[in-house]
């Protein structure tokens, strides 16, 4: 498939470093699923990540205008939705952790949240692969 034509070629480099952010996560994602952390555990607080998430931010303005802008900000939305969804289960799971129930809601919540974020990163890479963007949000 091609891009759109409205959208302006990257230079080759930033289809790199976009493969080397989708990478670093990636690595954190493994990290977490064969380590002693959790999967969104590593993901939202191993080194990979965070250094991912940083050249996301870094790298945005050179993105711009080109389909790898679609690819950042896909990125940079999993990495905070992730971080938003994993406070909002560790509130929930704590406050009925009390009648034991919490631990449930902690076990299942941060797996599918794991689940989650293996999709999206996936997802992106197997797109950039393909040299197309991200669809709308």
């Amino acid at each position: 498939m091609s891009t759109p034509a409205s959208l302006n070629t990257p230079h080759e480099s930033l289809v790199t470093t976009t493969h080397i952010v989708y990478a670093l996560h990636t690595l954190g994602l493994v990290i977490g699923a064969f380590g002693t952390a959790t999967v969104i555990g590593t993901f939202l607080f191993g080194w990979p990540s965070i250094i991912a998430v940083i050249i996301n931010y870094v790298k945005r303005s050179e993105v711009r205008g080109t389909w790898l802008e679609s690819h950042f900000s896909w990125q940079i939305r999993t990495f905070w939705w992730a971080l938003l969804w994993a406070v909002i289960i560790g509130i929930i799971g704590a406050v009925f952790a009390i009648v034991l129930v919490g631990f449930a809601i902690w076990i299942i919540g941060f797996f599918l949240l794991g689940i989650w974020a293996i999709y999206r990163i996936a997802r992106g890479w197997l797109r950039l692969k393909d040299r197309q963007p991200m669809p709308a949000p």
